[in-house]
């Protein structure tokens, strides 16, 4: 599957190292070509205030376009450490 840069997406995967769940929101800001490889994504998420919370680097299988059934929803990030 081939998306467009600046697009949104949706991850499919969670990404717990980065605090990403599958269902999170992201923008396409690079695409990454290798030949005889899946074509892969650097996906920027970002926080509802529109911080930057993530800069990840997915294949195109572990991403997907949003449709008319998806739904926004907020959660909140567990904090760690003390």
């Amino acid at each position: 599957m081939s998306f467009q840069l600046y697009q949104d997406v949706i991850l499919t995967v969670d990404l717990p190292q980065h605090g990403l769940c599958a269902g999170d929101i992201g923008t396409l800001v690079e695409r990454h070509m290798i030949p005889r490889k899946e074509e892969g994504y650097s996906v920027e998420c970002f926080d509802l205030t529109g911080r930057t919370v993530a800069v990840v680097t997915l294949p195109a299988s572990q991403l997907r376009r949003p449709t008319s059934a998806d739904r926004p929803a907020a959660r909140t990030l567990a904090k760690t450490g003390a």
